[in-house]
């Protein structure tokens, strides 16, 4: 069963206190791979079934593609229900919430020529002291003080 769903667009504020409640809770790595070719990038990340992923602020226009399932994403638009083959693009800016529905895979395909991951999220990505993970999706290891 689907919950019920939000129509309105969450502003960043609220996915940002979306994303400090969810850092409380237990994360999983989710299996991501990564493709290079003349000037682009391509993220694909593996979501499994109930996966709830706030993603990090872009700098630049991208687009989202779902490969395979059927995922909602809180789109600039409103809500939409992404099924395989459906295509999204992001604009600069944009804070991302997304849920798989059932298991999912889910690509990002980006403008650069860079190949080293940690270069490519200085170039593309607006700096996020909440992320929980690094430039490869791996679990940011945090010090409790």
């Amino acid at each position: 069963m689907i919950p019920q769903v939000i129509l309105e667009v969450p502003t960043q504020e609220q996915i940002k206190r979306l994303q400090t409640e969810m850092s409380k809770m237990p994360q999983q790595e989710l299996q991501t791979e990564h493709y290079f070719s003349a000037g682009m990038y391509c993220r694909k990340v593996a979501r499994p079934a109930g996966t709830l992923i706030v993603g990090k602020v872009h700098k630049e226009p991208h687009f989202f593609l779902c490969a395979k399932g059927e995922i909602i994403a809180w789109t600039e638009h409103g809500m939409k229900h992404l099924y395989a083959g459906d295509v999204v693009e992001s604009q600069p800016g944009t804070k991302r919430v997304t849920l798989s529905v059932v298991d999912s895979i889910g690509i990002t395909i980006h403008k650069t020529d860079k190949t080293d991951l940690d270069e490519i999220e200085k170039e593309l990505i607006e700096p996020d002291d909440l992320a929980l993970f690094d430039s490869d999706n791996k679990l940011k290891l945090k010090v409790i003080t």
